[in-house]
Formats: C-alpha cells, structure tokens, sequence
C-alpha cells in the first residue's frame, strides 16, 4: 500500500467535512490513532480500511490512487459536497454541547437499574437495565427492557431497546434517546449528577404515553448503579414490570419514583434527596 497516497487522499476527504474532530467522532476511531493516517505514520488496520472508505462513500482501490488522479475522481462527485455541508451545522452543535462537559461523563460510564412508571400499564413500574458506554470521544447509551410482569409471559411480551446520546451541560446529565426498532419514538431524560459516590441518579423523562395515543407523557426516574462490569444476561431477568404496591421494588426507590403534584406547585418537580 502506497501510505503517502493514502495520507494525502485521507487529508482531502476530511477537507469537506468541518473538522478532524468530526470525521472521527463519526467513525468511531480514536483522533490520535486518525492522525497517525493522517500524517502518514501508519496505515489503517483492513478493517478501519473498510470503515473509513464507506464513510467517504469511495473503494479501497481508489483511495491509494496517486493524490492527484484521486482528486480528479473526487471532483467528479460535486454531490459530496453538498452532501457532507448539509450534515456540518447540526454537528457542530453537538460537539459545542459534548465540550462543554469534557470527559466527565467518565465517572458514570457502566450499568444501572432503570425505574419509571409505565406510560401504557398505569400503576406498574418499569425496570430496565441501562448501559452509558464511551467509544473513542463518543459517549453513547442503550436502554433494554420487557413489558413483562410474569416470567411465564415473556416469550411473547413486549421487548424494547432504546439508543442515546448523554451530555453534561451546567451541571445536569441530558440524555436524548430514540427507539431503535421501529424509530417512531424519542425521550429526553433529566437527571441530577453523583457529587461524590455514585449509587442513585434522579431525574425526569418525557415521551409519548404510548404508539396508539401518542400523548406527551412526563415522569420521575430513578438509576439505580448497578457497576462497570455486571453479568448482563442475570440483570436483564430480573427486569420487567412490577405493581406499585408490590415488594419487588424497593421502598426507597419507590418514593422517589411519586408524581404527586402539590396543589402550589403546578409543575412537576425533582428534588436532589
């Protein structure tokens, strides 16, 4: 392979997109290692070979092309241009939201016990296990659950799974996720941040109250810490649906889970404690 070529075609595919920064964060390669492309100093693994050429939408063959017969094959393409422009604003406001928090999204990468009540079981409360994981810059979120309230039913309960994208912005954790299956669905959740030893996060999330109704719906959460390395298969049976009045959820989380509203405060509020 031909590594100056590839370094000098690597360097002109970013040059339509507003950053470094953004070709990796959109790839998923780690900045030091693409700047080790970049300059030359090393090649890219097959793999990362495939990756990058199908995010630039060009064959292997062609990106160790002599710089210049590259380039005259890039410029037949005007369409990439205005492709790559169109997804450079939207970005840049992420990345604006991603620096402000830095990476202190570190402390709370591993998994949690997800708590709500049902939009669409009223009086049951869900439990679902929630991952926040950290991929090169990237921090990124999955949330599984079953609508399930029996063991016995959950071959043909309703199954969920939700993707995010978590920042820390002023102090507080915001975390936008979609569902992944039929994407007809987004949620945005609110939560305080652990000041010294993580075990429970609170919060509040907003979605739909269900696909039929499509009625905003907002309620408390509850994260219960679970750590960075669990046994996922052991915590996803014992997620599901529980009754509010049962003993399955514990008492404690169950209090911070209450959507009383008080008769002077109008809005629903989520204190720290």
């Amino acid at each position: 392979m031909e590594d100056g070529n590839f370094a000098r075609n690597l360097e002109l595919l970013c040059s339509y997109y507003s950053s470094v920064s953004e070709v990796c964060r959109r790839l998923g390669i780690n900045r030091q290692q693409f700047n080790k492309y970049l300059a030359g100093r090393a090649m890219p693994s097959r793999h990362n070979l495939r990756r990058i050429c199908d995010f630039f939408s060009v064959e292997e063959a062609e990106i160790l092309l002599p710089s210049r017969r590259f380039a005259d094959i890039i410029e037949l393409r005007p369409q990439r241009r205005r492709t790559t422009a169109d997804h450079a604003t939207h970005i840049d406001h992420l990345e604006a939201l991603r620096q402000i928090g830095g990476n202190k999204l570190d402390a709370y990468l591993g998994y949690y016990y997800r708590y709500f009540y049902s939009y669409g079981f009223p009086g049951m409360i869900v439990k679902s296990l929630f991952g926040l994981f950290r991929k090169g810059d990237i921090y990124y979120s999955k949330n599984l659950g079953i609508l399930s309230e029996k063991p016995t039913e959950r071959r043909h309960a309703i199954r969920f799974k939700y993707l995010g994208l978590p920042l820390l912005v002023n102090d507080r954790i915001f975390l936008l996720e979609y569902e992944s299956v039929l994407r007809d669905i987004v949620s945005e959740t609110i939560l305080y941040p652990a000041y010294r030893r993580i075990d429970l996060l609170l919060g509040v999330q907003c979605t739909l109250a269900g696909r039929r109704s499509r009625e905003p719906a907002a309620g408390k959460v509850v994260f219960e810490f679970l750590g960075r390395d669990i046994q996922i298969r052991r915590a996803l049976r014992s997620c599901g649906l529980f009754r509010h009045d049962g003993d399955e959820v514990a008492p404690a989380i169950k209090a911070r889970l209450d959507n009383h509203i008080a008769d002077d405060a109008f809005v629903l509020l989520v204190s720290e404690s």
